[in-house]
């Protein structure tokens, strides 16, 4: 008797500590899912190319648009990897002012947010782009707070505004370190270290439970639809 009431007294606190594990994966599940918990390292992986590296047969025209002295590329990849420095926790909100200011974002924060600080506000020159062909886009009423944070509007403005390049991710000389790199659904910048192949890593944001924002799927991620350089002529469009 005595036996039997530990085996059940043993099995009663294997189910209590199975239930207690369950509730706290799914708590921490819920937390990381609504971005009030971010478990995406900011950590770069090792360039583990050992080629000639591809970026120096690039044509580069020096642009630098914010005038830095730093060529805008540069500028970008520079500022795409401050950004996943702060380890920016996934989550789309809707903010008045374009920008995200609460430490929250998405796949087109990235791409928006390095191109601002080289010079490229995109919340700006897509606004302007819309305005000025409004055919071009799908959109019923422009909301300049939110159509730049959409991919869509993305293809559309860099298609027409941005130095198009290879969307072939194994013709590595043509890819360099702050490119822009379009999915459907989604987009990045392209990383200037390298798988062993010498395809470049994709630096991105695609959703909570993403274990690092600088990865090796620039090939995996999904069908690439677009690959762009900035180009300076786009700032017309402010003026």
């Amino acid at each position: 008797m005595e036996m039997g009431a530990r085996r059940s007294g043993s099995r009663i606190s294997i189910v209590v500590l199975a239930i207690l594990a369950f509730t706290l994966i799914a708590a921490g599940a819920v937390l990381i899912a609504t971005g009030r918990l971010c478990i995406t390292s900011s950590h770069r992986p090792a360039d583990r190319y050992e080629g000639v590296s591809g970026m120096n047969g690039v044509d580069v025209d020096g642009a630098d648009a914010d005038a830095d002295g730093i060529a805008d590329n540069d500028d970008v990849l520079a500022a795409a990897l401050a950004y996943i420095q702060t380890r920016p926790h996934y989550k789309s909100v809707y903010y008045p002012s374009g920008y995200p200011d609460d430490e929250h974002g998405v796949c087109t924060d990235v791409v928006a947010i390095a191109c601002r600080e080289a010079g490229h506000d995109l919340q700006a020159l897509v606004a302007a782009d819309v305005a000025q062909r409004p055919e071009a886009y799908d959109i019923e009423i422009p909301d300049p707070a939110i159509d730049f944070r959409r991919t869509p509007n993305l293809k559309v403005f860099f298609d027409a505004h941005a130095q198009r390049l290879t969307s072939d991710a194994c013709n590595i000389s043509e890819w360099r370190g702050g490119d822009i790199v379009l999915y459907e659904g989604h987009i990045g910048i392209v990383s200037d270290r390298r798988n062993e192949r010498g395809v470049p890593y994709l630096i991105h944001h695609s959703g909570p439970f993403q274990l690092r924002y600088e990865e090796d799927r620039l090939q995996s991620y999904g069908h690439i639809v677009g690959h762009y350089r900035l180009d300076p002529t786009c700032l017309a469009l402010l003026s």
